[in-house]
């Protein structure tokens, strides 16, 4: 199952309460707000793309655009020698939240893209991948926090009162960081059930039944510790979608752990004992076998000819059911981003 997770950050804007008596200052913050009003309108766009595209090739155009306006902002800004007479402490605090944004969208972007190609593989590496994904956000949320923070000593110096961003475009982008942090914490709880049946399926397809009693075991352990999560899980704005979803899928898991894998062992175990029995009768030379060797060979067939065909019954009847789980959970996920995150 193929299932990616996305990150996305968000530009904090403040907007400024103009006074005519402060008119240079405020020239040289309205400079650098539109510069940085560019950068908010791509960064919604990319979260848009993210949120709402099906298409790679989309996605990482709009991802290359949000980078070529942090990077004209950064010339531009770089610019401003002086910043505003002499004073720099601001702009300088900018360009190193420009910094730093640019080498997430540019660099850091390929490593966490190399780090999502084998996040399937492990519910370690996949947390090892969402921690270093939000350990970059946070490095620019800090940063963001850091820039706030100069912006109101600049404006307090220079007595111009600034007050937090409550636009349309900063709500919307704080609204959509919370719909992929929730929809991220329901994943884990799935991911950690669904790569463990993974496992399960390549013990049984080694028939390794040491392997497979003990991922059965940890697939029980883990569907359970999911199901008592859920019960303090808060539906997100009244939707409870990615809740039932994940729910119907623990429950499928834990069923398959405890009446699955039982019967895969015991068939497993026949068919050995079967293949046993063949390999040392084999060996013997035909006059040297024995009625009772023969005839224990015999029902031994009989037996796994007559459980076989359940055993294939009750394997498809599983795997039909996980493949439709599985896909609701996904096409849920799918569909609780697209809702929650506007269109505009």
């Amino acid at each position: 199952m193929k299932k990616i997770i996305f990150a996305i950050f968000t530009l904090f804007i403040v907007t400024i309460s103009k006074a005519q008596d402060f008119k240079t200052p405020i020239d040289y913050l309205n400079f650098i707000g539109k510069e940085s009003a560019a950068i908010s309108r791509n960064t919604w766009n990319y979260t848009k793309a993210v949120a709402h595209s099906k298409s790679a090739r989309k996605i990482d155009a709009s991802r290359k655009t949000l980078l070529k306006s942090i990077q004209n902002a950064s010339q531009k800004i770089s610019g401003l020698k002086n910043g505003y007479k002499g004073d720099t402490e601001y702009r300088d605090q900018l360009l190193s939240y420009l910094f730093i944004s640019e080498k997430y969208i540019n660099d850091e972007y390929e490593k966490i893209i190399d780090m999502q190609e084998v996040a399937e593989e492990s519910y370690d590496f996949m947390e090892a991948y969402i921690m270093a994904r939000d350990l970059v956000n946070e490095k620019i949320n800090d940063e963001v926090e850091k820039l706030n923070t100069n912006q109101k000593l600049f404006g307090k110096k220079y007595n111009i009162q600034i007050t937090d961003d409550n636009s349309d475009l900063s709500k919307k982008m704080r609204a959509s960081s919370a719909v992929f942090k929730y929809h991220t914490d329901m994943f884990l709880i799935f991911f950690k059930v669904n790569v463990t049946d993974i496992n399960l399926m390549k013990s049984i397809e080694q028939k390794d039944l040491n392997a497979i009693q003990q991922q059965a075991s940890s697939l029980e352990l883990y569907a359970n510790e999911g199901l008592e999560k859920l019960k303090t899980a808060a539906p997100f704005n009244k939707d409870t979608s990615l809740i039932t979803a994940t729910k119907k899928a623990l429950e499928f898991y834990k069923k398959e752990a405890i009446e699955l894998t039982p019967k895969v062992v015991s068939f497993l175990m026949l068919n050995q004992q079967l293949e046993d029995t063949k390999e040392s009768l084999e060996k013997k030379p035909e006059r040297n076998r024995t009625k009772q060797e023969i005839d224990n060979f015999n029902n031994l067939v009989k037996s796994v000819n007559s459980e076989i065909s359940e055993y294939n019954k009750l394997n498809s009847k599983f795997y039909q059911n996980k493949v439709a789980v599985n896909m609701e959970w996904e096409q849920t996920g799918e569909q609780f981003i697209s809702k929650h995150v506007p269109k505009d």
